[in-house]
């Protein structure tokens, strides 16, 4: 075959292409008579690689924010449970406060009134003194001898006052507690300079040979996966600020949101390995202790079970030997989720099964499937309340679920997209040779009750 050369010395020549036919030794040589055999379609090689649904498959309400978090308020329980301490015998303080033992208390007129009677196993104690900040006089009911404490949990059941007392002196008081969650930002870009948007490719895309159709394409997926995956994985920072851009400025404040698994990990149930990963979940009685949990927090009958796929496995294992209750895969006497329509649980792809009272709505979470995205967490699943809870002050419904973006008027940023270029793709608003797609969206997540969601680790 010829070769080419360049002109040396001091005057440069161009390449010399001029070649004559002759020069090769064979016409296949210098033009090539076939076509190459490639097909029109591209391989997903990793199936695909979408990750999201989850709020929409839930019924996550999406709703517009006005203000940089989302405040919102929960109802507290009507009774206490307090942990007791004692100095002396018949003396006491209360060093928490709370079923989750987490709240230290020291207000007196807070917790405990005089007369108010406690119980733990089968002892019961009266307050018979209030004294200053968090100490109290206790006597046992049974025989009134004064009550000896040791770091023991107590349900204020009620009081028992003598005839001709008077009322309480310090009124009941109604416990809200609000909730604040800032927005995240979520961002994506991608270019296509205008050579390549106008080359012309083997693949189909959309019914189109251009393959910077593909790559938009994948940038708007991946957008869409990061914003999910924020929503679910989000955290609050411990800082406002992170370090430093490359001209030494402090960078602005980085509004972090709660995800769902950080709500559920600071408010709700985390089942660990008993349910998650040991063989004790994929018994009945493993499950039970599940049940139990919820029933405690005022749980709503009906769940979705979105599962990683070794969890869901391995309670698909039970569900097809009834070990549940039901009488195989899928089967179960309702489906209230889905207006009574057993075709539609399976279409979402949902297996329903019933157990103590719950009807679970199981789903394999991609999310947690997928090695580079969530398949890097110690997360297994989740069961997601299927409720609307109404709000103890507005008295407003909402899911348990509730996506919130900015909006004002016409203007959204719960998908933002435009596009700014030199021309390229007839979008002039520059002069660089490069089409530019831009991807926003500023939203966040409220896990109201997350005392009756459940994150399985």
């Amino acid at each position: 075959m010829a070769t080419f050369s360049n002109g040396t010395g001091a005057e440069q020549k161009p390449l010399l292409y001029d070649q004559s036919p002759q020069n090769y030794t064979s016409l296949g040589d210098l033009i090539d008579v076939t076509k190459p055999d490639v097909r029109d379609m591209y391989i997903q090689t990793f199936g695909d690689q979408g990750i999201t649904g989850l709020l929409d498959i839930t019924g996550a309400k999406k709703s517009a924010g006005t203000a940089d978090e989302v405040h919102w308020y929960e109802e507290g329980r009507l009774h206490t449970v307090v942990t007791l301490s004692s100095a002396a015998s018949g003396v006491g303080t209360i060093s928490k406060v709370g079923v989750e033992g987490s709240t230290t208390n020291t207000a007196s007129n807070d917790v405990l009134r005089k007369y108010d009677v406690l119980l733990s196993g089968t002892k019961r104690i009266m307050v018979t003194e209030t004294g200053a900040g968090a100490t109290f006089g206790f006597k046992d009911m049974s025989d009134g001898t004064a009550a000896t404490l040791a770091e023991t949990a107590f349900s204020v059941i009620g009081n028992a006052y003598p005839q001709g007392s008077a009322q309480p002196t310090l009124p009941f008081q109604v416990k809200h507690t609000l909730r604040k969650n800032p927005f995240t930002i979520v961002k994506e870009t991608f270019h296509v300079n205008g050579s390549q948007a106008s080359n012309i490719g083997w693949v189909n895309v959309g019914g189109q040979n251009l393959w910077y159709l593909k790559g938009e394409i994948d940038a708007r997926r991946k957008f869409m996966n990061m914003r999910e995956a924020m929503l679910v994985f989000g955290q609050l920072p411990f800082s406002s600020t992170y370090g430093a851009e490359a001209d030494h400025t402090a960078i602005d404040s980085v509004p972090g949101s709660e995800g769902y698994f950080g709500a559920v990990e600071n408010r709700g149930i985390v089942a660990t390995d008993t349910f998650a990963t040991n063989n004790e979940f994929t018994t009945a009685n493993g499950f039970d202790d599940l049940l139990v949990a919820l029933d405690a927090e005022g749980a709503p009958q009906e769940y979705a079970m979105y599962l990683d796929r070794d969890t869901s496995l391995k309670v698909e294992n039970i569900l097809a030997t009834g070990g549940l209750g039901g009488n195989g895969i899928g089967l179960a006497a309702a489906y209230g989720a889905f207006n009574n329509d057993q075709n539609m649980a399976v279409s979402l792809g949902f297996q329903s099964f019933n157990r103590g009272g719950y009807t679970f709505h199981k789903h394999n979470w991609k999310l947690l499937n997928d090695p580079t995205t969530g398949g890097k967490s110690s997360y297994k699943g989740a069961l997601i309340p299927l409720t609307t809870l109404v709000d103890p002050k507005s008295g407003q419904r909402n899911p348990s679920l509730e996506m919130n973006y900015k909006a004002a008027g016409n203007y959204s940023r719960e998908m933002e997209h435009w596009v700014e270029g030199g021309g390229v793709l007839g979008y002039a608003t520059n002069g660089d040779d490069v089409a530019k797609f831009h991807y926003r969206s500023e939203c966040n997540l409220c896990v109201r009750a997350a005392n009756q969601h459940v994150a399985l680790k």
